[in-house]
């Protein structure tokens, strides 16, 4: 006798082994048909599944948490199988779910146009509406491997025979289509609803720019048309709002060839640097952290007592003078333990929390680059706690209350929280490592915040809490951070005197909270749609005159703004008045002001906004007071 133990808990008994499908129609023909897959003892399966002992089941359907998942892996095979109808000579090579979607790279002399993307999609329906049979079958390692050189998939038979000879690998086929795959997927094509490709890109067989270059085709997939209309709609805001275009457009940064992944500020650009940079200072100070400075370049000896070179040397810069090898720091921390390490600290000093806004250099892969958002060089809001054990959970508590504070004032209050876990490449013992991640844990539930764990995604000298943010449109961005370490002031020699006189070891808090300044001033741009709030903006007022007859007023009025501390700028070209609105209104400039005889005579200003909206005459120390209000209240 078998049981089977349902997510309400009831159970369901069975003479002989049974497999999901059959668990659902017994349970109702409503079910049987919505099955897309199941959950055997949190294990995702197939429907075909057999189950042949007691276990945990549940049955994914579309309203399943891991529906999604299931589709664009099986969406992911359909492409691949309308690709091949149409183009026979396509070899394919590997087809992952990734964040929204899906892609297929495929082997193909000739290159796919954004044409063959509109057959392709076409075919697809074709074959959801035959409703196709997807099964799974297995074969050892060396029969799969003389499979697919038969049938010249040379790029499959390369991948399996990586793969352990002992293995079993299963393979999934539908029609005439199949392919190696640990699945699971639908039971049938006609499951496959909402879907579209979205954009053809280049791809290097494994990952390695020294092979061949492949081509890849991006995909995405939804429950139902109206996620998926939802989805490609919020793509379509996203592409209005694409930074590099508004940093372009608003004149704020430039990039170039010469200097890849690194930024070029304009001035404007730079103004919003800032603002920002001025605004997280007052955060250091009322957090209780003294601003240090750390050298850019350090010997590689000391990143070989931090770990750096054995667990991240890849991603460093390195560079050598007289006899000597040095790295470009990637990060802030070992500088930090040595202006700690600089005189003896008592636990009565404890915390000790030191920041920076250091500047960092990753050697990140020129694939990987995307604007101001992923760049090689960066700066940080970087902080560091030196404390005892005991105090980890409060300066936690307070890190976070401090973070959505500044989250909330530059206007983000949807946060969501990770714990990220152990990687498989680290440093420190597991008893270490549970430490760590129980602590950051404990701080979490405290203070009654719902959090993801993210397995193995920690960095390699602690685990860590990552929060990220939800921005206007709904996508979501990973920001902040706070990482417990145990590991790296111990092998940098870390200490401290304790109560008892003895010498131990502090912990330390690696903690940021907007991240790089790079990609978070990308992510106000594509929030705001460039039309940065008051505070923000990097130019906040323009004052512009009608004729020449105002210019010298104009250019008081201007003055006298600039001295009170705002951003504000004359316009007094030879231009119609319309021009220059709508100029400045392109520039996302918040307030306008319009100058013309009746003001200058009576010492006012007409004050209009970016939307329009026209605020009336007021006087200029009325207008100060305003601006005032806006501004301080942020930063108060």
């Amino acid at each position: 006798m078998i049981a089977i133990t349902l997510p309400d808990g009831s159970k369901r008994e069975f003479d002989a082994a049974v497999t999901v499908a059959d668990v659902a129609a017994s349970i109702g023909a409503g079910l049987a048909k919505a099955a897309l897959a199941g959950k055997v003892d949190g294990r995702l399966v197939d429907t075909s599944f057999r189950i042949e002992g007691d276990v945990a089941l549940e049955i994914v359907t579309e309203k399943h948490a891991d529906a999604l998942e299931v589709l664009r892996h099986s969406t992911a095979h359909l492409l691949a199988q309308a690709t091949q109808r149409l183009y026979p000579d396509t070899q394919v090579t590997i087809g992952p779910v990734i964040d929204n979607g899906f892609f297929y790279d495929f082997a193909r002399k000739t290159p796919f146009t954004p044409e063959d993307l509109d057959r392709i999609q076409a075919e697809m329906d074709r074959i959801v509406k035959e409703a196709l049979p997807v099964t799974r079958s297995e074969m050892s390692r060396d029969e799969a491997v003389a499979f697919f050189r038969n049938k010249n998939e040379h790029y499959k038979a390369e991948i399996i025979e990586s793969i352990p000879a002992n293995e079993a690998l299963s393979l999934y086929a539908q029609g005439e289509f199949i392919d190696l795959c640990r699945g699971p997927h639908v039971p049938n094509t006609g499951k496959l609803r909402a879907y579209k490709l979205m954009k053809l890109a280049g791809a290097y067989w494994r990952g390695d720019s020294k092979n061949e270059m492949l081509q890849r085709i991006y995909g995405t997939a939804f429950i139902n048309d109206k996620d998926l209309k939802a989805h490609l709609l919020q793509i379509e805001e996203a592409e209005k709002r694409d930074h590099r275009k508004l940093g372009k457009a608003l004149d704020l940064f430039h990039m170039q060839e010469e200097a890849p992944g690194l930024v070029f500020w304009h001035p404007k650009g730079w103004a919003i640097w800032q603002v920002i940079e001025q605004y997280m200072r007052q955060v250091y100070r009322a957090s209780g952290y003294k601003e240090v400075r750390g050298p850019q370049i350090l010997d590689r000896s000391l990143w070989e007592k931090s770990g750096h070179w054995a667990n991240f040397k890849d991603n460093m810069f390195t560079t050598s003078s007289e006899s000597r090898d040095y790295a470009i720091k990637p990060m802030n921390c070992p500088g930090h333990v040595q202006i700690y390490n600089h005189g003896l600290h008592s636990y009565r000093e404890l915390p000790l929390r030191l920041g920076e806004f250091g500047s960092c250099h990753r050697n990140e892969a020129s694939g990987a680059l995307h604007g101001i958002m992923r760049v090689r060089g960066f700066t940080q809001d970087d902080g560091h706690v030196f404390c005892t054990e005991d105090q980890i959970q409060s300066e936690c508590a307070d890190f976070i209350k401090c973070l959505l504070k500044v989250y909330q004032d530059f206007g983000f209050t949807d946060v969501l929280y990770k714990l990220s876990t152990r990687p498989e490449k680290r440093v420190g013992s597991d008893a270490v490592w549970d430490k760590a991640e129980s602590a950051l844990a404990t701080a979490l539930e405290s203070q009654g915040i719902e959090y993801q764990v993210n397995p193995g995604e920690g960095a390699f000298y602690g685990p860590k809490i990552e929060f990220s943010l939800k921005d206007s449109i709904g996508r979501v961005w990973q920001c902040g951070t706070i990482q417990v370490d145990f590991s790296m002031p111990e092998r940098l020699g870390a200490e401290y005197v304790a109560e008892d006189s003895s010498r131990k070891t502090p912990v330390m808090l690696h903690r940021a909270i907007l991240g790089s300044l790079e990609r978070f001033i990308g992510i106000l741009i594509e929030n705001h749609a460039g039309a940065l709030p008051v505070w923000l903006a990097p130019i906040q007022l323009v004052a512009m005159n009608i004729t020449d007859a105002q210019a010298e007023y104009v250019a008081s009025v201007t003055q006298t703004l600039v001295k009170q501390g705002f951003r504000a700028e004359a316009d007094l070209r030879n231009e119609k008045i319309g021009y220059k609105i709508r100029e400045h209104t392109l520039q996302k400039v918040p307030y306008q002001v319009v100058i013309g005889d009746r003001e200058r005579e009576n010492g006012t200003v007409a004050v209009r906004t970016l939307s329009g909206e026209d605020l009336g005459v007021m006087t200029l120390d009325a207008l100060v007071q305003k601006l005032r209000l806006e501004t301080a209240k942020t930063l108060a």
